[in-house]
């Protein structure tokens, strides 16, 4: 049997407050609030939240640890930082390492447990999906590796070169490629400005030291979520998490906050990156809020109804009339101000020049004439559609929250499909006035360039 759809517990009652009589009572814990089906409370000993979301639909749990830092949190130096750390998080923690046998992989594959991590700009998570039964050792080895990390020489040396892979994966792919210089154009102050696997010098170079220096800085109980999401009790999950995370101490300085504010922009920004390709691409980064900001609802209807499928304005003027292969867009959901992206890959013939001046074009027109309400039904529905499709699972509900504990409100989980629903086409023309500006605005242009050829042999 699959799992609820989780959108769908919004709907059966207003209890989405707190419900503090709902909750278990567990030495050692702090009872936060209940939102939904999702109870929060803290770990007295240190600080650590914790998530809990019971589901008996089936005999699985997944467990994440959201760490509150990302590449918001590097600096010159130790941009990557995160990432390398991510990757090094397997490599080995003082109880669960390859010497005594029972490293990540050899503890995990056994019970058939899937598991992995992901960076991004203000987080990092780690989760296992796993039969229920093997709660207890999951428990006990992601609270090994928060503070127990052994980070050895001898492990990032080859990991470097993995992760420097990635990084030149990414410049092989024009779109993550020109998303990386439009970001870079953008912010010149924020640290948005780094991209997640950080620049190549820093990759190489970074050293054990710095990155211990980084671990002992933000990888500490009062800095990260646990998240428990399935077949459990609740009073059972809270024990073997106070057994496990109640040791570790908190944080012996305060987590460093970020106060730097990205200068408002007073002018068009535009970047052009030239490389082996066939088609061009056309990407507009506009200036938007965060993902807590009163207007994210609208922004996201306004992504949808620009960019989303053939019935969107951008693929009318574009993909339909052959000037483009088709049209994308998305709306960074992140902790501070963020960018929201349109990307078109350009049809065999079409110029750049053409194809940004009619995808602007289209945005005034919108700006100045409105959306219908037919449109914004349609987004609304589509959205909500698709929001229940990411959250059929354990890890998927879990992955969703994932992106709500970092944006600083969890609650969102529940929060921003209902204020979805409340949209309305004026308020989906006010946005697009107040953040789809040209001036505020970062275009950049991917332009194909032809492979250089090996030079034929000099003949005898």
């Amino acid at each position: 049997m699959k799992p609820k759809p989780l959108f769908l517990l919004v709907l059966l009652a207003s209890v989405a407050g707190l419900r503090a009589a709902d909750a278990p009572v567990t030495d050692g814990f702090h009872f936060v609030k209940t939102v939904g089906a999702i109870s929060e409370y803290t770990l007295d000993a240190n600080g650590l939240q914790v998530l809990l979301l019971p589901d008996h639909s089936a005999p699985v749990i997944t467990f994440m640890v959201t760490y509150r830092v990302g590449s918001r949190n590097e600096v010159t130096g130790t941009t990557g930082a995160t990432h390398l750390l991510e990757h090094l998080m397997f490599k080995g923690s003082v109880h669960f390492n390859k010497e005594q046998g029972n490293k990540v992989d050899q503890v995990l594959d056994p019970i058939g447990a899937t598991n992995n991590a992901t960076t991004w700009v203000d987080r990092t998570n780690y989760y296992e999906t796993f039969g229920s039964e093997h709660l207890p050792v999951i428990v006990e080895l992601e609270a090994d590796r928060m503070r127990g990390l052994l980070l050895r020489e001898s492990d990032r040396r080859p990991e470097m070169t993995v992760v420097r892979n990635e990084f030149e994966r990414g410049e092989n792919s024009p779109f993550q490629a020109l998303m990386k210089d439009i970001m870079s154009a953008a912010y010149v102050a924020h640290p948005y400005h780094h991209s997640t696997l950080g620049w190549r010098s820093d990759i190489e170079k970074v050293s054990i030291e710095k990155l211990r220096e980084f671990y002992d800085t933000f990888y500490w109980p009062d800095n990260a979520t646990v998240t428990v999401v399935g077949d459990f009790q609740p009073a059972a999950a809270l024990d073997l998490i106070r057994k496990y995370y109640a040791p570790i101490p908190r944080a012996p300085k305060p987590i460093p906050t970020l106060y730097t504010e990205e200068p408002e922009q007073t002018g068009p920004r535009h970047v052009v990156v030239k490389r082996a390709g066939r088609l061009g691409v056309v990407g507009i980064g506009h200036k938007i809020p965060a993902a807590t900001h009163p207007d994210a609802p609208a922004v996201t209807v306004l992504s949808l109804i620009l960019t989303d499928g053939k019935n969107s304005r951008l693929y009318q003027a574009l993909t339909d009339q052959s000037l483009s292969t088709g049209v994308s867009g998305f709306p960074f959901p992140t902790h501070d101000p963020s960018l929201h992206f349109t990307f078109i890959p350009l049809a065999p013939g079409a110029t750049h020049e053409q194809v940004e001046k009619i995808a602007v074009e289209q945005i005034e027109r919108l700006k100045r004439d409105g959306v219908t309400a037919a449109e914004v039904q349609a987004a609304v529905a589509k959205y909500l559609a698709d929001s229940a499709f990411q959250r059929d699972g354990t890890y998927a509900i879990a992955d969703n929250l994932n992106t709500d504990i970092a944006v600083g409100d969890w609650t969102l989980f529940y929060r921003l499909d209902d204020a979805i629903k409340q949209v309305t086409p004026a308020d989906v023309q006010r946005v697009a006035q107040k953040y789809f500006n040209v001036d505020q605005s970062t275009t950049g242009w991917f332009v194909p360039i032809a492979a250089a050829q090996p030079a034929a042999p000099a003949k005898k």
